[in-house]
């Protein structure tokens, strides 16, 4: 996903972005959705079934 994505779904959840790096937004999207702010630390297994992010994690 592009960074100008991102950015807009975490607007979307009232989250600001400001400069943050693109993992450090995720890991916030993914708290504020209610997932664990793991983003890019999985190593070959996620629990987080319901995450938007699991995909992009999994195969980075």
């Amino acid at each position: 996903m592009k960074m100008t994505d991102i950015k807009a779904k975490a607007k979307e959840l009232g989250l600001k972005s400001g400069k943050m790096k693109k993992e450090d937004l995720i890991r916030a999207i993914q708290e504020k959705e209610g997932n664990f702010p793991c983003f890019g630390s999985a190593l070959e297994h996620c629990t987080q079934e319901d995450c938007s992010w699991r995909e992009d994690c999994l195969f980075m």
